[in-house]
């Protein structure tokens, strides 16, 4: 499956100098977890998280206290640019989704943009990611079937069942129908595996 495939587009973006408050009405209203922060020109100039934009903004109540508490004499951050994350991981439209999704795991990121050139296309969000894996076996197997019969070699018939996700081809084929039929049956939105018996 392709990032593009996953990914949720049109993306909502927020400049680098939008105020902190600004962001968490964006995130709130739009029901979104991160912003890719833009320059002038709307290229991507980072990213900004609920976490970063948490950091600061409340002031500890002293009513919560015994004894009196120390307050800070900076100010909390105003500017999305004081608060964004500057190194960010990107994706490509074209990229293979586990591999992102590997990534996203190993690195513990949340959401991740997704550029064709410098253009922010989409981003790709740990509910994108499981938002694909609740599509149900029976219309995953539809899909699949109808994946083969479109592209497939010969028109040959295959018997597929699928079962949380994990795709099975039956059929008796040569090397090259059942490398294809493997391939197509990956395309499908929400297979996890894919095995081919006969």
């Amino acid at each position: 499956m392709l990032v593009r495939e996953a990914m949720t587009s049109p993306v909502v973006t927020i400049p680098r100098t939008a105020t902190v408050r600004q962001a968490i009405r964006v995130l709130h209203e739009h029901d979104i977890t991160a912003l890719p922060v833009v320059d002038a020109a709307g290229r991507l100039a980072g990213i900004v998280s609920e976490m970063d934009l948490l950091r600061g903004v409340f002031e500890r109540d002293p009513r919560a206290f015994a004894r009196p508490v120390a307050t800070t004499d900076s100010p909390p951050p105003r500017l999305v640019e004081e608060v964004m994350t500057r190194e960010v991981e990107t994706a490509r439209p074209n990229g293979d989704v586990a591999t992102l999704a590997d990534t996203m795991m190993r690195t513990r990121i949340k959401s991740v943009p997704v550029l064709a050139g410098s253009e922010i296309v989409g981003i790709v969000s740990r509910r994108d990611l499981i938002a694909i894996l609740t599509r149900g076996d029976a219309r995953i197997r539809d899909d699949v079937l109808a994946a083969i019969e479109e592209y497939g070699p010969d028109g040959r018939t295959w018997d597929v069942s699928v079962r949380d996700g994990a795709v099975e081809l039956r059929g008796v084929a040569g090397d090259q129908a059942r490398r294809i039929a493997d391939v197509l049956a990956r395309t499908v939105p929400g297979v996890t595996h894919v095995s081919i018996q006969g």
